[in-house]
């Protein structure tokens, strides 16, 4: 067997063109006989696809929650009042929210500051106790209305807020069993009902 020889590139080159300009003897090339392909016991169709899901029509807005016109960000003070444990005997509160108990005392704090209004109860519950009284009226008001514009929304009525909290603490809260809402004979939702431990 005779060893093979490199060709340089010039050799390649002209060997490139060479066999670039000849022909096959016995006319063209012969196709190659490709072999059967083998026969498969069952022929599964392609399935059909599945139509794509029906696109629901989206209307804008469908799905949002009704718009609050007013932000209310602690619940009210009736709500409020109305959630506290009853202290008090229940026959006696029931007439009590009917307005059937005449209060003993009352104090009306119309024109105060709050420093002032907040030093006027303090007194007024302490004499109201030491005198043995058991159900005083305190008169707030329900405040005036007004909009600063501003994007905080503001309370209505400073005293007929601070009110009720001031009586849930000390030094006040010894002496307080139970407040409630007025009723509208006695100022409605402008005065509240203070009933005193004995």
């Amino acid at each position: 067997m005779s060893r093979r020889r490199k060709l340089s590139e010039e050799d390649k080159q002209l060997w490139r063109r060479v066999a670039d300009t000849t022909e096959r003897l016995g006319g063209p090339t012969p196709k190659l006989a490709l072999p059967a392909p083998k026969p498969t016991s069952k022929v599964i169709p392609d399935p059909k696809p599945a139509p794509p899901p029906a696109i629901k029509q989206f209307v804008v807005g469908s799905r949002s929650r009704a718009h609050q016109t007013t932000l209310d960000l602690a619940p009210t003070i009736a709500n409020s009042l109305a959630q506290q444990n009853l202290q008090m005997d229940k026959k006696k509160f029931g007439k009590l929210k009917r307005g059937k108990l005449l209060p003993e005392g009352r104090i009306d704090l119309h024109g105060l500051n709050l420093q002032q209004a907040h030093g006027a109860l303090t007194g007024f519950i302490y004499q109201s106790h030491t005198e043995g009284k058991r159900l005083v009226l305190v008169i707030t008001g329900k405040g005036k209305v007004k909009d600063d514009g501003g994007p905080i929304p503001t309370r209505i009525g400073v005293l007929k807020h601070q009110v009720p909290q001031w009586l849930r603490m000390a030094p006040l809260a010894s002496r307080v069993m139970q407040v409630s809402e007025a009723h509208i004979r006695h100022g409605g939702s402008g005065a509240y009902y203070v009933y005193l431990r004995r």
